[in-house]
């Protein structure tokens, strides 16, 4: 949405707030809220192409769908089957997916690349701030920028399709893709991915919406029965795929799991009946990597692509057809989908759409203003932010992270070629008159092993074994004393070196980069993958033996370590530098990955006790974390300050400097609950919720996730939805709540109440309708307004509820049910912070 200026101090607004189908929500419920139910089609959807981009459209109607039945008919059997699956690109770009075309009938291939947080090909992109990142500026039209980004890099890096966004809940704090997720908030979740869909097919790149449906965690992703009631499929997690199907989006990705006993790529009732029949998507489904299990029941289904190969739509699904397991008019239907949506962004045209040249200065320009309208100050007191005065001249900067910076996590890191430091950028914003003392505090890529300790002597810190080749090297080293060693191992290839120790191997197989570090950084500043593993050693001599064979490329690799004196060092060195400076400022990191879920919501490493130690030393201690969701925080009392940045791409230095010295103010809010206990959050408690029992994951919270339960068991969280702090005050007054037109106009006036500009989101909330028979929250987002205000600026905000947003669906009724009745409405900064209440009746149709 658009961020105000400086404007007179009276100003009036008027939003509109709508369902998850945003302008499109209105014709599943008539104007006074009555039941609807949607025929398949009905509902309007947003033009993919965007007119002032050349080339998009090949036309429509009658004149298109001609154009597909010509080329249908002309297509054999071979050729319509290998439009359904992917194979090898002879170009390779390293994107996650390649489809052949039919050049004798000028049917171009189709290209498709990794997302969310950036276009994953094997060169240079922009590595976007991280989509949660994104959704704590709690601003859909910074999404629609943040779309474009996406959709014009896919475009000049000769991509098609982007997989991207994800459209699925945050329902675990443990999941471990929580960072490619919008928020834990339906209402939310569903605005920001029909503007993340609509920027990337304004520049002509198709969206594929990922997840599709109930993905909400790694664990058992590929294995468990995913159990949901339909009421709580399409107010909870359906509700994003819901708005980019209204959105225009050309295609949706399946997921691996079942979806209430079903494959997600299998599942009819959620791809015929729902996707295609309920919200008249007309675009194609394809796979998720390997996601489809059996030939027939995906084509049946309505899986219209698998990727990345044709394990079961290359020779199986032929041999299908062939022996009348498959009639061929399903074979017809995916290809006329594909065709159809390819038609529609021009890829069929005689002449395609040009693609633009890259543009990477408006690229970084988009990663910073998303990384710092996105920036959640979660705790500040004691004046610790923002650096002026003394504070601003005299600073110790600890982490790693500090000096390494994570720009991207898990299965969103994107090589961007860039990515400035934030030591770098504090040093820079500090100027020439300050001091800046930095300090490691925890070493994570360890030390070198020095040659003279290992008899024979041999150098372990940069090894190259050529291609066809084996390297090896059998030595001794002597301990004084007990000791407990990190050994660490960083390599390019497939796997590590062989490393043992005693005898035993300590880095067996093609382990998962993330395993042994539990959250620890799985490469090396310079791209090598880093394994690590910890070791008891007794006094005395121990053997240690390394080889390695250089395979077709041949490899690199490195042995490093620390030692308890290295790290007690490293410790005191931080504790030092906090002592001498007037403020600290201490970067905190987790690495979460695709495939795996977090252990714990502590920080990895020896995090926390440095945290405490050098909060100790200087209680003017600024905590920065590069997390991807919630991190518990035993320290948090001790510290002055705690500034959540997420993965921040690679911007991410310039922006953490903008807020940490007052340039900018701390504009996100949380989109997703901080429990104060890992043990109490809604999935917690019990196994078939999270991480699942007997192959089962029950959404058995139904409703209530997320912020929801918190207030329905009136659990108190660590941070609420929606907290973040200014560096200016903000007050509310004047609620004035009436209906109209089905559902409820919503008044109340924000003044900032500080002495300097400030960014504020108004959030309003609803209660729930006595005299609707369904399961309800205790309050749920109606909508929200980020602001940006003037000191003493005061904006009458005026929000229109509409009857969508009032409703519940009914499972009977195949339909929306409005809540009539009284209703109260609540509004404020969070789902904590409310300090306006009213009611009004809600009149039934």
């Amino acid at each position: 949405m658009h961020q105000p200026g400086h404007q007179p101090v009276s100003r009036r607004f008027t939003i509109r707030l709508l369902g998850a189908l945003g302008a499109a929500a209105g014709p599943l419920l008539g104007a006074t809220g009555c039941v609807a139910t949607v025929p398949p089609g009905a509902l309007p959807r947003t033009p993919a192409p965007a007119p002032a981009a050349a080339g998009r459209a090949a036309g429509g109607g009658a004149a298109a769908g001609a154009r597909i039945d010509a080329l249908l008919e002309r297509l054999t059997l071979d050729e319509k089957t290998a439009l359904l699956h992917g194979a090898p690109d002879p170009a390779p770009l390293g994107q996650a997916g390649y489809v052949p075309g039919v050049p004798r009938l000028g049917i171009a291939p189709l290209r498709i690349a990794d997302g969310p947080a950036g276009v994953r090909v094997t060169g240079p992109a922009t590595a976007l701030p991280a989509p949660v990142l994104l959704a704590s500026a709690f601003d859909p039209a910074l999404a629609r920028e943040y779309g474009r980004v996406l959709g014009r890099e896919g475009r000049a890096l000769g991509q098609d399709v982007l997989l991207a966004p994800a459209a699925g809940l945050i329902r675990t704090p443990y999941g471990g893709r929580n960072a490619d997720s919008f928020a834990e908030d339906p209402r939310l979740t569903a605005d920001l991915v029909g503007e993340v869909v609509r920027g990337i097919q304004d520049e002509g790149l198709i969206a594929a919406v990922t997840g599709f449906a109930l993905a909400s965690q790694e664990q058992g992703r590929d294995t468990l029965d995913v159990i949901a009631d339909e009421q709580t499929l399409h107010e909870t997690g359906l509700r994003g795929f819901e708005a980019a199907a209204a959105a225009g989006a050309g295609a949706v990705a399946g997921a691996h799991h079942k979806v209430n006993g079903a494959h997600a790529c299998e599942n009819r009732p959620l791809i015929e009946h729902v996707l295609r029949g309920l919200w008249g998507f007309d675009g194609w489904v394809l796979s998720d990597r390997d996601a489809p299990h059996g030939t027939v029941a995906a084509i049946t289904a309505g899986l219209d692509m698998e990727l990345p190969s044709g394990t079961r739509f290359g020779a199986p699904l032929l041999r299908a057809v062939h022996g009348g397991a498959v009639h061929e008019e399903a074979v017809d239907a995916a290809v006329r989908r594909i065709l159809t949506t390819m038609d529609r962004f021009g890829l069929l045209a005689p002449r395609p759409p040009a693609r633009p040249a890259r543009d990477p200065a408006a690229g970084a320009r988009t990663a910073r203003k998303v990384a710092t309208a996105g920036a959640v100050l979660l705790h500040n007191v004691r004046g610790t932010l923002p650096l002026t005065g003394a504070a601003a001249r005299s600073l110790a900067v600890i982490g790693s992270t500090a000096r390494f910076p994570r720009t991207g996590g898990g299965g969103a890191r994107v090589p961007s070629g860039r990515a400035e430091s934030p030591l770098t950028a504090i040093e820079r914003r500090a100027g020439k008159g300050a001091t800046v003392h930095y300090a490691l505090g925890e070493d994570v890529y360890g030390r070198p092993l020095p040659a003279a300790s290992l008899t024979p002597a041999v150098g372990l810190e940069d090894r190259t074994v050529a291609p066809g080749r084996t390297w090896s090297h059998d030595a001794r080293f002597t301990l004084p004393a007990e000791d407990e060693w990190t050994l660490l191992v960083h390599h390019t290839g497939a796997g590590p070196p062989s490393v043992r120790l005693d005898g035993k191997e300590l880095f067996p197989g093609l382990q998962d980069p993330a395993a042994p570090g539990g959250g620890l950084p799985a490469t090396a500043p310079d791209g090598m993958a880093v394994r690590r593993a910890t070791v008891r050693l007794a006094a005395g001599t121990h053997r240690l033996q390394v080889g390695a064979r250089g395979g077709a490329a041949g490899r690199r690799f490195r042995l490093r370590h620390t030692t308890r004196a290295t790290r007690a060092a490293d410790l005191a060195e931080a504790v030092a530098a906090a002592r001498r400076a007037h403020s600290v400022v201490l970067f905190a990191y987790e690495e979460a990955t695709e495939g795996r879920d977090r252990a714990s919501l502590g920080l990895p490493g020896g995090q926390s006790g440095l945290i405490e130690a050098v909060a100790a030393a200087n209680p003017r201690t600024t905590v920065v974390l590069n997390t991807p969701s919630a991190t518990a925080m035993p320290w948090l009392a001790r510290t002055g300050a705690v500034l959540l940045m997420y993965h921040p791409g690679q911007e991410g230095a310039g922006a953490t400097a903008d807020v940490l010295f007052g340039d900018a103010d701390p504009g996100g809010r949380l989109t997703q609950t901080f429990p104060a206990d890992g043990r109490a959050t809604p999935v917690a408690g019990d196994p078939v919720r999270y991480p699942g029992a007997g192959g089962r994951l029950e959404y058995a919270e139904g409703v209530h996730g997320g912020h929801r339960w918190y207030d329905a068991r009136q659990v108190a969280p660590l941070f609420p939805f929606g907290h973040g702090l200014s560096y200016t005050t903000f007050a509310y007054a004047d609620l004035a709540v009436r209906p109209e037109h089905g559902g409820l106009r919503v008044e109340f006036t924000v003044r900032n109440t500080g002495r300097r500009r400030g960014a504020e989101v108004a959030q309003v909330y609803v209660g729930p309708s006595a005299e609707l028979r369904a399961e309800q929250p205790a309050r749920a987002l109606a909508g929200y307004r980020r602001l940006v205000l003037e000191p003493g600026e005061s904006h009458r905000v005026t929000l229109d509820v509409d009857a969508r947003t009032l409703s519940s669906w009914d499972p009977r009724r195949q339909a929306w049910v409005a809540g009539s009745g009284p209703r109260e409405v609540f509004a404020g900064r969070s789902s904590r912070e409310l300090p306006l209440r009213g009611k009004a009746v809600v009149k039934s149709g």
